[in-house]
């Protein structure tokens, strides 16, 4: 009797297991092109993680030659400083990267407490809701990073408050369009009949909220936080390219790349593309990475 018992989970989880590897080569095989960027994606992460010891050389040592062209001993070329960019554009990684993700995990989290509260409570909370993100959405995106960088941001190197800092300014523009989403999608989950049975249950709206409203709006924001990361890296970019993102020769990002060497561009032109297409690619996947999820994830897309 023992054996048997000890057998049975093992042939219940065969045709789940079976059931899960078709379903993964169906989405192979019916999104590929959102496969190949999910595994870019992922393949960059790890690269961040690892980026110490990817990188042959200290992304700050100065003692190779000045604006040398990409060659075997220096895969993509050194700057107008006599630094490796190869090395640069891995460290430079962990920056970029990490702040996209902080920005978004930032932005995700205050988006969707202000769309859950103004889609459920509705009347004056969805009023006062809406106006605050209509003036948030007033700014142009970067003039209003700018304005939070400039009051709270007093250390431009790299240090955890500047971290912080630039990824709440990053996060706050983001804000607005998961608040939105989340809040439509919380008006159409409002109206189902298991809502109003909770409620005359006399549940409390938290727990409503928690158990019932949340966990089915969490394929919006899934979707809408893996698109978010491509911009939130384009964001950073921009704010590093203008001088006013996290300037450390030990921890450059590919915003400061671009700076360091825009006066040398036309003298050395991997200068300006190297880093800007790890940029692209990383922008690139993570925006086509979104669109797969969103095809998968929304059953009206999926049945198409």
């Amino acid at each position: 009797m023992a054996s048997i018992a000890a057998t049975e989970p093992a042939i219940a989880l065969g045709p789940r297991r079976r059931s899960r590897a078709r379903a993964f080569v169906r989405i192979c095989r019916g999104k590929p092109i959102g496969v190949a960027a999910g595994a870019i994606c992922v393949l960059l992460v790890l690269i961040a993680l690892g980026a110490n010891e990817l990188a042959p050389h200290a992304p700050e040592a100065t003692r190779f030659p000045r604006m040398h062209a990409p060659s075997r001993a220096y895969p993509l070329g050194t700057d107008n400083l006599f630094r490796d960019i190869y090395s640069r554009i891995l460290i430079g990684s962990r920056i970029s990267l990490g702040i996209g993700f902080g920005a978004v995990a930032m932005g995700t989290c205050m988006g969707t407490l202000l769309g859950l509260i103004a889609g459920y409570y509705r009347g004056w909370a969805d009023m006062i809701v809406s106006r605050a993100l209509e003036v948030v959405l007033g700014f142009p995106p970067l003039v209003l990073a700018l304005f939070i960088l400039s009051i709270f941001k007093t250390d431009r190197g790299f240090s955890l408050p500047s971290f912080i800092w630039m990824s709440f300014a990053i996060g706050l523009i983001i804000t607005p369009t998961t608040a939105r989403i989340v809040r439509g999608s919380v008006l159409s989950i409002r109206a189902l009949q298991y809502i109003e049975a909770a409620e005359s249950m006399g549940a409390a709206p938290s727990r409503i909220i928690a158990r019932h409203v949340l966990p089915n709006v969490m394929a919006p924001i899934i979707v809408i936080a893996s698109i978010q990361i491509g911009n939130a890296i384009l964001a950073e970019a921009a704010l590093s390219f203008i001088g006013v993102g996290i300037s450390d020769d030990s921890h450059p990002s590919w915003g400061k790349m671009l700076q360091d060497t825009r006066a040398q561009w036309q003298a050395a032109w991997w200068l300006s593309v190297m880093p800007g297409a790890a940029i692209s690619i990383a922008v690139l996947s993570f925006n086509l990475f979104g669109d797969a999820l969103r095809d998968i994830l929304d059953p009206r897309l999926r049945s198409s």
